[in-house]
């Protein structure tokens, strides 16, 4: 078992215009107040790093012993799902949604049955098609919150209601969170103060541009988060310190990070709408936050489309078939605003040309 779009998407980050990227541009170390005598190479990280542990309990609003650090969000999905699920489990998952969850529940030998999110419904969750495929062999519904691909936001309401159903079934929930606070003031609280039944997993990646930090984490009760601890020593078993060091750096300096992602998405968002959303080759929901956007292609071919990016404007955009919706494309808009509206014109130049 293996993730195709992992396999894709590691051999286009050397292309000049990656509107493929679905995070926002690289932090500079140079920008966080660290230096080369506060870091270490080997620290005390057994069953978690306990500054780091109390940095992500302080930033997520929970207890210690409800955070395991993981490095990164996918590897927090991972083993979360690894905690709970036993091969033939069932598992519910989001259609479309992020490669990775699917192909980890498979790697894990469950079964995996999916709801759909409807474009016609801006890719919302409905409640009810939930309702319609849980069954009693249900152990876990998936879902993305803001949505990987289109970053739909999923609220309060409807995520309480989502977790009735899993109640009803002894299931859990599980929310990757990574995108959320790309959702900027229209953020809800997280999904783990909604009910015990919520797993949340999430990391400074996407948002926060902190990528190279593999500062990831999973929220959930004491007794999974214990299990996680004790599955690692299988899987990573002891983080890089220094990672850790920079992560609880990092952690502390949010708010000045925060203000400078925002910055670069809201000036991008700015020339999306600019460049991009009012073309009528493109059908395409646009909540006005996130990273990201999934545009529908009208006439032509998507892997043209990136064909003509990739060969003759050093651009790269995701083909939807990566996210089971092959006349869709994912464009990202994280990366540094002159270089993106040289991306998106390129885009532009290259719906003309198709």
């Amino acid at each position: 078992m293996s993730s195709t779009y992992m396999q894709w998407a590691k051999g286009h980050v050397d292309v000049k215009y990656n509107l493929a990227a679905s995070g926002v541009m690289n932090y500079p170390l140079s920008m966080l107040p660290v230096k080369v005598e506060e870091l270490e190479i080997t620290g005390s990280s057994f069953y978690g790093y306990p500054p780091l542990q109390e940095a992500l309990a302080y930033h997520c609003d929970v207890e210690t012993d409800q955070v395991f650090s993981a490095l990164g969000t996918s590897f927090a999905n991972h083993i979360a799902m690894a905690a709970l699920l036993e091969p033939g489990d069932e598992v519910l998952i989001e259609e479309p949604t992020y490669e990775l969850l699917i192909s980890t529940a498979q790697y894990l030998r469950a079964s995996v049955k999916r709801f759909p999110r409807r474009v016609e419904n801006e890719f919302q969750i409905i409640p009810k098609d939930i309702q319609k495929v849980i069954s009693k062999k249900t152990k876990l519904i998936v879902i993305t919150n803001l949505h990987n691909p289109s970053s739909a936001l999923t609220d309060e309401k409807t995520l309480r209601h989502i977790v009735r159903i899993a109640r009803s079934v002894k299931a859990h929930v599980l929310v990757d969170e990574v995108y959320l606070d790309a959702a900027c003031d229209q953020s809800p609280q997280s999904a783990i103060h909604l009910g015990k039944e919520f797993i949340v997993t999430s990391s400074l990646t996407k948002v926060y541009g902190l990528s190279g930090l593999r500062c990831g984490w999973v929220l959930a009760e004491p007794r999974l988060v214990k299990k996680m601890w004790f599955l690692n020593d299988l899987f990573a078993s002891i983080p890089p310190h220094p990672s850790e060091l920079l992560s609880v750096i990092a952690l502390q300096h949010l708010d000045t990070i925060r203000k400078w992602s925002r910055s670069i998405l809201s000036k991008n968002q700015i020339t999306l709408k600019e460049l991009f959303l009012t073309r009528k080759d493109i059908q395409c929901f646009s909540p006005g936050f996130g990273t990201v956007v999934f545009p529908r292609l009208l006439k032509g071919k998507v892997d043209r489309l990136a064909s003509i990016l990739t060969q003759r404007y050093e651009t790269a955009i995701a083909p939807g078939r990566y996210f089971e919706m092959p006349r869709y494309f994912r464009v990202g808009f994280g990366s540094k605003p002159e270089l993106f509206r040289t991306g998106l014109q390129n885009l532009c130049r290259a719906l003309d040309e198709l």
